[in-house]
């Protein structure tokens, strides 16, 4: 069965000026536009973990999520936030995917990918250009209880480390006029964002 879907927008963004980076405009349309419409067909079911006033997300009509964990301590709040979620109302999925809302350019077959490359380990963690990038990752429900544990009774935050504690397995993908997983947590990378979102489009176009 396909994987449960968690998009990760819990974060500060500090590094953008603070507020929700995924509602920043890239070729015209929020960035988070970008990542739904490239994760939802790949998912059994998707939902959004964010913190704060949830009106401001109302209208993107998926599931809004908070942490469970209180004090914002990272991403390890939002995958925690989604297998929660997952367990309640979706009891036959036994993973999710955890995605930041900032990767615009995800690829089509992540979760196949990912799940292919998955065999006997307990986790797959995506890669591109010989960097991991574990935040993009495929995790079991069932580490809800020992995530929560990890966070709240150890102190932990980075997501490496709770992932070391098990199997993980790594699905390469390949790096070609765009980095799939290219975050955009600055203005710079919005801007770099925009170029390679027009270059992406002229060469669609040319092709058509």
């Amino acid at each position: 069965m396909k994987p449960a879907g968690i998009l990760l927008a819990g974060g500060l963004a500090t590094r953008m000026g603070g507020g929700d980076k995924s509602l920043r405009l890239l070729g015209g349309r929020p960035i988070l536009a970008h990542v739904v419409a490239r994760i939802e067909p790949q998912v059994a079911a998707l939902a959004l973990n964010a913190n704060g006033d949830p009106a401001r997300l109302a209208n993107w009509g998926l599931p809004l999520v908070p942490d469970a964990i209180p004090d914002h301590p990272g991403p390890l709040a939002g995958i925690h936030a989604g297998m929660i979620w997952a367990r309640a109302h979706h009891p036959d999925v036994e993973d999710i995917i955890s995605i930041p809302t900032d990767t615009p350019f995800l690829p089509a077959d992540l979760v196949d990918r990912l799940l292919a490359a998955r065999g006997d380990a307990d986790i797959a963690v995506a890669t591109s250009g010989g960097q991991p990038h574990p935040v993009v990752a495929l995790w079991p429900v069932c580490l809800a209880d020992e995530l929560h544990r990890f966070v709240t009774q150890d102190g932990m935050r980075r997501v490496t480390d709770f992932a070391r504690r098990f199997k993980v397995a790594y699905a390469d993908f390949p790096v070609g006029d765009i980095d799939p997983f290219l975050n955009i947590n600055r203005p710079e990378d919005l801007a770099r964002a925009e170029l390679l979102t027009g270059a992406q489009t002229a060469k669609e176009g040319t092709a058509g």
